[in-house]
């Protein structure tokens, strides 16, 4: 199941998602770095493909080759430089 990376409504896409397509309930890009399987938050580029470009604004429509629309049981959105810290700190705890 998809899901829009601002309003988290679930959607049901079947094909690929073109780069002018918008959320039916929010009205956001919906080919964008933030629905991006590829997209990791304290990554290089903050993507995990290492031939795509760089994009400067990952809320926005962009032309990458490599989108492909984030699965929502798959794989866990983009994580932050604190939730990184407190996921080592949990790891390495006495």
């Amino acid at each position: 199941m998809k899901k829009c990376h601002r309003c988290h409504h679930r959607l049901t896409i079947e094909s690929a998602v073109g780069r002018r397509e918008v959320c039916p309930f929010c009205g956001v890009d919906l080919h964008a770095c933030l629905n991006c399987r590829f997209y990791e938050l304290g990554v290089y580029n903050d993507c995990r493909e290492p031939s795509a470009e760089r994009v400067v604004h990952k809320d926005r429509a962009n032309f990458c080759d490599y989108f492909r629309f984030r699965d929502e049981e798959n794989v866990p959105m983009g994580t932050t430089s604190s939730d990184t810290r407190q996921r080592a700190e949990d790891l390495f705890k006495k």
